[in-house]
């Protein structure tokens, strides 16, 4: 298999392309609209925290039914929603898949805060999950393909900063709620919440197109070159409707016909398909969603009250926010390895010192050490990794595997979610949280060295230009810089 080369450099010379009004606006449109599934993501997977606090005594939860309440969104649910999303993704397009997810949030969101007992709960927290686990590969994916080369990392990593602001607002919103309505209820406010931004996407979809890409495997070409004057000048959209065709050709003429047949037919697919799996186990193996989950719990064991741990748990959100715009910004300018390094790094010292601060007596002091070890996991986090792992995982998948292949690697993301905030309370009972978050330490040192020796640089360069130096190295030899000159992306 000979690899096709484009004849441009889409890093560097995208860079000076000057867009009209018309294109860019087009573009802002297309990323608020496909990115309120992110912030629905965000606000699902953060709004629990609070709830919990009321949820307990209303739906009489132990501490086994909490667990399930919280870790049900995300195994079976938003792991099983990854693999449909995948597969609708291919089958009914990027748009047709977000469609559905918005229909999965509405459902979801109004069982859950009109729940009345713990079984009622976990159905809606899974539904909740499939549209979730859904939009997690759905959305990077159609960014990616829309965005031109010098604008993707960008675009794709808002869907992040949606995700976080999502968390931040569900924050927010508890805290808000909280203060506001003196009713033990309280919870099914806060989470019916969720219904409005489901709306909003589930209208705003139909005003958007489909993928160019996902239009021309499909032989669809002339709404693929319709699509790509929606967002690029005249020169730029011809040029890129050549080589998206060319690969588009090559892709079905190989193509067996089923993602799993090309998967066992293409070793190369194969070895991607692993590193991404690889990416998505190492970013949740920062521990980053015991924070988001479990916050207030964590902050009201240390000694402060209820309300206390609710309006601290906001400065999680902020950092968060904060962390994620400064990411974007650095993706425009430094490549993804050396920013991926520094996030494992910090994120490893970050466990260390939570872990030595359980180990001192309890006090206010300890109380706010805890917070801000848990603030510089989070910052690091948001910064230098989870923003990444997402661009990356919309990147390196070939096309006519990449929305099964993303729905594989959102899996084994979910999963391990999933699996650490199912065994994170009875971990820390049975361990002490000084050696939980220890161990914490010691896995990201392991995801460090992952990183190192796999993650390939893709800034600067072109899906199709991405897809060829896979096919034509392994792993040890794949791209590590970005191309010369290169200016965004």
């Amino acid at each position: 298999m000979s690899a096709i080369h484009s004849s441009h450099s889409s890093g560097g010379g995208a860079a000076g392309i000057k867009r009209s009004s018309a294109h860019n606006r087009f573009l802002i449109k297309l990323t608020v609209i496909s990115t309120l599934g992110g912030l629905l993501f965000g606000y699902d997977t953060g709004v629990i925290s609070g709830a919990l606090l009321y949820m307990k005594t209303d739906l009489h939860l132990t501490t086994f039914t909490e667990a399930v309440v919280v870790s049900s969104l995300l195994f079976p649910g938003a792991a099983g929603g990854a693999l449909l999303g995948g597969k609708l993704a291919d089958k009914l397009g990027r748009k047709g898949s977000l469609l559905v997810c918005a229909g999965l949030f509405f459902f979801g969101a109004l069982i859950c805060a009109t729940a009345p007992n713990v079984e009622i709960m976990v159905v809606g927290r899974i539904l909740l999950g499939f549209g979730v686990g859904a939009a997690a590969a759905t959305c990077p994916l159609y960014l990616a393909e829309m965005a031109p080369a010098d604008r993707r990392g960008r675009m794709v990593t808002i869907n992040e900063l949606m995700i976080v602001t999502g968390q931040f607002l569900a924050f927010a919103i508890n805290a808000l709620l909280n203060a506001l309505i003196k009713d033990p209820h309280v919870w099914r406010w806060m989470l019916s919440v969720a219904l409005v931004p489901a709306i909003a996407l589930f209208v705003g979809m139909f005003f958007l197109p489909d993928s160019p890409r996902w239009y021309a495997v499909r032989g669809r070409l002339d709404d693929t070159r319709r699509v790509l004057g929606l967002s690029r000048e005249p020169a730029e959209a011809a040029e890129e409707f050549n080589v998206i065709v060319q690969h588009a050709k090559r892709d079905v003429s190989e193509d067996t016909g089923a993602a799993m047949r090309d998967l066992r037919a293409f070793p190369w697919m194969r070895r991607i398909l692993w590193i991404g799996c690889g990416l998505a186990a190492v970013q949740q193996a920062t521990g980053i969603n015991t924070v988001n989950y479990y916050a207030p719990t964590i902050l009201e064991s240390t000694g402060l009250g209820t309300s206390a741990a609710l309006v601290l748990t906001i400065t999680v959100g902020i950092v968060a926010i904060i962390g994620t715009i400064l990411g974007i910004v650095l993706i425009g300018r430094i490549n993804r390895r050396p920013l991926l390094l520094t996030g494992f790094t910090g994120v490893a010292t970050g466990h260390a010192v939570l872990a030595l601060s359980f180990l001192l007596p309890e006090s206010a002091f300890r109380s706010y050490l805890i917070l801000a070890a848990m603030l510089i996991v989070v910052f690091f986090v948001q910064t230098f990794i989870g923003t990444l792992v997402w661009l990356l995982l919309s990147e390196i998948f070939p096309m006519t595997i990449r929305g099964f292949a993303m729905g594989i690697a959102v899996f084994v993301l979910w999963t391990v979610n999933a699996a650490i905030s199912f065994a994170f309370p009875p971990v820390v009972a049975a361990l002490g949280a000084s050696l939980t978050f220890g161990l914490f330490a010691a896995i990201n040192v392991g995801s460090l060295a992952f990183v190192k020796k796999f993650a390939p640089e893709t800034r600067g360069r072109s899906l199709e230009e991405l897809e060829d130096d896979f096919r034509t190295h392994d792993p040890k030899n794949f791209v590590h810089e970005a191309p010369v000159g290169v200016h965004g992306g």
